[in-house]
């Protein structure tokens, strides 16, 4: 029988959870970044928005970071400590290149945003217990 130095509490399901959402983010990343790059005309470009790239380029770029979350998030859910790192990282910058989609598609961005804030929390404050539990 192990015992547990610390007790564990019910953060444990939502650092499982945060890895669900990343993989869910980036299959919703992938969607995106691919309707983007086949319709790059439907979206209207206008010169007060804030857009660095073309909306291929952001396609591109949204496809990128659905594949790498995807790979994180699995790598989460099975208590790799790597991957809390790795997907830290991922989902601030998720959420800096949704900051910035956010001229574009306002009330998903902000939606994106929000489960990006939800996942940080479950992964930076929750995430060791997790992988104590050898998840």
């Amino acid at each position: 029988m192990t015992y547990q130095s610390r007790p564990v509490t019910g953060w444990v399901g939502w650092v499982w959870f945060a890895g669900m959402l990343m993989i869910m983010a980036g299959v919703f990343n992938l969607i995106t970044g691919l309707y983007a790059v086949i319709n790059d005309d439907v979206y209207v470009r206008m010169p007060t928005r804030l857009l660095f790239f073309d909306i291929s380029t952001w396609g591109w770029l949204h496809m990128l970071f659905g594949v790498l979350l995807l790979v994180a998030g699995f790598a989460v859910s099975v208590g790799k400590m790597w991957a809390r790192v790795v997907a830290v990282v991922l989902v601030m910058l998720n959420a800096m290149t949704q900051l910035t989609w956010i001229a574009v598609n306002p009330w998903w961005s902000m939606a994106v945003i929000a489960v990006d804030v939800l996942v940080l929390y479950a992964l930076i404050v929750h995430g060791r217990e997790a992988a104590d539990l050898g998840a």
